[in-house]
């Protein structure tokens, strides 16, 4: 492990909570402009980092200081980046809130919902959901935290791709300068650049929702299909996306941008995605979740096609896409039925989300 006396020296007044791929990614962007804490509650994934300098396949910059003391991270450093999943978000922010104080900034990477509850309705055995037990990961650190300075960072951001040193962009929304400026600040380098945005809702939304077609993009992927077809199920899910994601606050405009069709378009396009991942087994007759039990991280999508379905069935938003891919993974569906229904399918109004 890193000595007491190196840790002094490079003593990080920011850090990344969870050492996931992402994480340790992002946590290597910033070490280009300062030292940062890496933080994994795993005390034997710490003392690894610490040992080898690599951690998923990554090397590890000098600058990064892996530790599993969570209260010490938090006193020591002005801006947090969690990089942790959707489920565990709420359970998170109540157990580090004793040790956060209002002038914390808090910038995450979480690309999912938490939702307060559902409701099943028994004439027609539909899941339902209101928007308003739909919370972006934002608003739980604000009902969970004191904390006021909240932002989100989201893009065309795979893990491999920037840990290679490959060109990189991404978004960082607030509605604060002071946070987008900071964002900006600590991740900004020649091959990564940082664009902002006041929509926070809009750029969270846009992050969650193209999970849901990475998974539809595998399935034609496992089974062969080109990139017509590709092309057909990108450009038709941002038309579901930008639906459900107006309905949800977000900004149309948004959704045509880096965080949106630019993350759109990398998901669906890449064997580097885990939902892609999750797609493509399914069209080998994998079952699902056998496919989860391999998988060392969590796969936002699944989660997130449950909530957006139960959204669409509430307010009778048309997403015939979603609904085919949610019958697949919760139905089973087969596949091959799923895109012969879409190519059936008698909406054929090409753009219908901009006026």
């Amino acid at each position: 492990m890193a000595s007491e006396s190196n840790t002094t020296y490079h003593k990080p007044q920011v850090a990344v909570l969870g050492a996931g791929t992402f994480g340790t990614a992002i946590a290597n962007l910033i070490s280009e402009n300062e030292s940062v804490y890496l933080y994994s509650r795993n005390e034997d994934s710490v003392e690894k980092i610490n040992s080898t300098g690599y951690n998923h396949g990554q090397k590890m910059s000098s600058k990064v200081i892996a530790t599993s003391d969570l209260e010490m991270v938090i006193e020591n450093s002005a801006v947090l980046l969690p990089m942790i999943p959707s489920s565990n978000c709420r359970a998170f922010f109540k157990e580090i809130a004793p040790f956060l104080k209002p002038n914390h900034t808090i910038i995450h990477g979480t690309k999912g919902f938490d939702i307060s509850k559902a409701n099943a309705d028994e004439d027609d055995n539909e899941l339902l959901l209101d928007k308003k037990l739909v919370n972006t990961i934002s608003q739980v650190i604000h009902e969970e935290t004191i904390v006021l300075k909240i932002g989100v960072i989201a893009g065309p951001n795979l893990s491999k791709e920037i840990a290679d040193g490959q060109p990189a962009a991404t978004v960082i929304a607030s509605e604060f300068d002071a946070v987008i400026n900071e964002g900006m600040r600590l991740l900004k380098s020649q091959r990564f650049q940082v664009f902002k945005s006041y929509d926070v809702v809009g750029v969270e939304t846009a992050g969650s929702l193209k999970n849901i077609m990475a998974i539809g993009s595998g399935i034609l992927y496992g089974l062969d299909y080109g990139d017509n077809a590709r092309a057909m199920l990108i450009s038709r899910g941002l038309n579901e996306i930008i639906r459900l994601g107006t309905k949800l606050g977000g900004d149309a405009k948004t959704y045509l941008g880096v965080a949106g069709v630019g993350d759109l378009v990398a998901t669906c396009s890449s064997k580097l995605s885990r939902n892609f991942t999750i797609g493509y087994w399914l069209a080998k007759g994998k079952p699902l979740q056998d496919i989860l039990n391999e998988m060392t991280e969590v796969a936002e999508g699944i989660k997130t096609v449950m909530i957006a379905m139960a959204l669409a069935n509430n307010y009778n938003i048309k997403m015939p896409i979603t609904s085919r891919i949610f019958e697949v993974l919760f139905h089973n569906l087969p596949v091959e039925k799923g895109i012969a229904e879409l190519m059936e399918y008698r909406n054929l109004l090409d753009v219908d989300f901009i006026n």
